[in-house]
């Protein structure tokens, strides 16, 4: 007998309850109501709360459309980064699913693969390439986090966020008002492309350093 529900079918529904209401709102009940079936069909499917939220951070990760490699490592990070930046700023509540449950199972390892593989191609030492792999990581995340789920971003567009923080900063904080009229004419997809070139620019250097003061 076919199987009334694909995996792919459940996690996008999961992945819908959390997009729309956050991720409190994700449960078997709410999952079931979504799927016009009852509580205890969904445990066919799914044994657990964990395993419903594992779902959902594979339904994000499978949206990450991951790129061919090529002959230039440092281009391939920029491209694997931003492949994960989109697929994860798409899905701005997923965001505490993405970080607690990606290193809790297989379903995030696909796309931390390939980042870590392009880096491994950059003549990094182990403990670089770690450091390395969770800088990236941590700029995607936190890039994600100040645009969409910031107290001055939250439902705003970046110019009128950016105006809004430098309205706050004011005379008394001139460095953060300032910054804040370039931000204003920044978008935020060339923000984040230059900030992680410049990452990428100082994760080159030390690939290409000695080795001789690894403390450095």
């Amino acid at each position: 007998m076919r199987a009334r529900f694909t995996t792919d079918e459940i996690a996008a529904a999961a992945l819908g309850i959390v997009d729309d209401a956050g991720v409190g709102a994700l449960s078997m009940r709410a999952l079931a109501a979504a799927l016009g079936t009852g509580p205890m069909t969904v445990y066919n499917y799914v044994p657990d709360k964990e395993g419903l939220e594992e779902l959902v951070v594979a339904a994000v990760v499978a949206e990450v459309r991951l790129p061919e490699p090529t002959a230039d490592w440092i281009d391939d990070v920029y491209a694997v980064a931003a492949a994960m930046w989109l697929g994860i700023r798409a899905h701005p509540a997923a965001i505490p699913l993405v970080l607690t449950r990606r290193a809790s199972s297989a379903t995030g390892f696909a796309v931390a693969d390939a980042l870590i593989a392009a880096l491994g191609r950059g003549g990094l030492s182990d403990t670089d390439r770690l450091s390395a792999f969770h800088a990236v990581f941590a700029l995607i995340v936190g890039a994600v986090q100040a645009e969409l789920a910031g107290p001055f971003t939250r439902g705003r567009d970046a110019g009128d966020a950016a105006a809004r923080i430098g309205s706050a900063a004011g005379a008394a904080h001139p460095h953060v008002e300032a910054l804040s009229h370039v931000a204003r004419e920044l978008s935020v997809e060339d923000d984040f492309a230059q900030g992680l070139r410049m990452l990428l620019d100082g994760i080159a250097l030390r690939g290409c350093a000695p080795t001789a003061n690894p403390a450095r």
